[in-house]
């Protein structure tokens, strides 16, 4: 994999998760408003950025598992962190939204 292709490859991730990450927050803040409605549409959308973001990062992990070079850089250390912080904040902002659901 060409250096170019693995900072393109970086930046798709870090958008993606970015998107991700944009769609949870707001999910959480239609929840504390009480505007269910819009929540679940929200969070849909995240996890298909997040699809997105995996795919692209497949795409690097294939390429290094058939013996290519993949320089890693700052930015796809920086894309990787970008991606399990907000798989994290799924899976947290996940528990508050059962969390306002019940109440």
């Amino acid at each position: 994999m060409q250096k170019e292709d693995v900072i393109n490859t970086a930046f798709e991730i870090v958008a993606y998760s970015g998107d991700a990450r944009s769609n949870l927050l707001l999910a959480l803040n239609k929840a504390q408003a009480g505007k269910f409605d819009e929540v679940d549409a929200l969070v849909e959308e995240a996890k298909k950025s997040l699809a997105d973001a995996h795919r692209a990062q497949t795409t690097m992990l294939t390429s290094e598992a058939r013996g290519e070079n993949v320089d890693i850089t700052f930015i796809t250390v920086h894309a990787q962190d970008h991606l399990m912080t907000t798989l994290l904040l799924k899976d947290i902002i996940g528990t508050l939204l059962d969390v306002y659901r019940r109440n």
